[in-house]
């Protein structure tokens, strides 16, 4: 069972508690009435889709019911970090940081749980 931690929660929950919301941090045009109709259709239906690294937007919706951002590997399906809406963009530093730490939390909690 994939587990995805909420930032506001400050818990990880199961997978099936979540809904993807799609691409994270898209700059939304300013004028949209300014925008061709090949433009328009861009913005609204063509998104990158990574192999690797992606940002994503998630809703913890049978939780608090709040959106949030998540740095997932779409190769491993495993999630780097997962960060409150609205914040900035994270570094690779930062990223690394926190997939080290939860490397190392999950790592200390199977070692707790053995008898």
């Amino acid at each position: 069972m994939l587990l995805i931690r909420c930032p506001y929660c400050e818990a990880e929950r199961p997978e099936v508690e979540f809904t993807y919301a799609g691409e994270a941090h898209i700059a939304r045009p300013a004028d949209p009435s300014a925008l061709s109709d090949d433009e328009w259709r861009d913005f609204l239906f063509i998104r990158t889709n990574p192999r690797g690294r992606h940002f994503e937007r998630w809703r913890h919706m049978h939780g608090c019911g709040r959106f949030f951002n998540a740095v997932r590997d779409t190769v491993t399906d495993k999630f780097a970090m997962t960060y409150k809406a609205g914040t900035p963009r994270p570094g690779d530093e930062e990223i690394a940081l926190a997939s080290a730490s939860a490397a190392a939390d999950s790592a200390a909690s199977v070692k707790d749980a053995r008898p």
